[in-house]
């Protein structure tokens, strides 16, 4: 195939683009191992500064570190809720910003700042980029995964050196996202943010010219 696609492909694109949402409620369904794995083979497509290819993936399985991993959650959750008043505390209140009780799937992904792998091309004059590599990487396997038919939830809502504790992360590793994967309970192409009204979408996209 030509490195050019139909319309019908694009349109499928676009669609897969609109589809892809921050899922944060999960059926508790198992997902197939050979499933799993074809989402994650995105990460060997993704492009990488000086193709370091610097991410690393924790799967996190153990009944006692997922029990770790949400207290985590919970724990700065509260302390955000504490940082608003009325409306808006009501309205955070309502929100459930984590799958991490019911998502099947728990993945920790984090960056190694100290690969050698690229010998340091395009990175010495911006090491944030081996970062950037690893979210461009995370976002191929969302919309990988959402082709199948899953849903991908990332928890931000975490203490990070807690969370390197309690995963006994090696040294060097830049934590970057906690990735719950499973079974929407029901598939929508609009945030839970902007339906419960805590933010609205820009009308357009905002380019400024030089």
């Amino acid at each position: 195939m030509s490195g050019q696609f139909s319309p019908a492909f694009r349109e499928e694109l676009a669609a897969l683009m609109r589809w892809r949402r921050d899922v944060r409620r999960f059926r508790t369904d198992p997902v197939p191992e050979d499933l799993l794995a074809r989402g994650l083979q995105a990460f060997t497509l993704a492009p990488s500064v000086g193709l370091s290819e610097p991410w690393r993936i924790l799967r996190v399985e153990s009944p006692e570190r997922r029990a770790a991993c949400l207290a985590n959650y919970r724990d700065c959750n509260a302390q955000a809720l504490d940082g608003f008043d009325g409306d808006r505390a009501a309205t955070y209140s309502r929100l459930k910003l984590s799958g991490m009780a019911e998502a099947p799937v728990h993945l920790a992904v984090f960056c190694d700042d100290a690969t050698p792998k690229g010998a340091g091309l395009g990175a010495a004059t911006m090491p944030e980029t081996r970062a950037y590599s690893v979210v461009g990487a995370i976002t191929h396997l969302w919309l990988a995964l959402r082709a199948e038919g899953l849903g991908l939830g990332w928890v931000s809502i975490l203490d990070q050196d807690r969370l390197l504790r309690d995963l006994d992360v090696p040294v060097g590793w830049r934590f970057i996202g906690y990735l719950c994967i499973g079974w929407p309970e029901e598939d929508d192409t609009v945030p839970e943010l902007e339906k419960e009204g805590w933010e609205t979408r820009a009308p357009a996209l905002h380019l400024e010219t030089r």
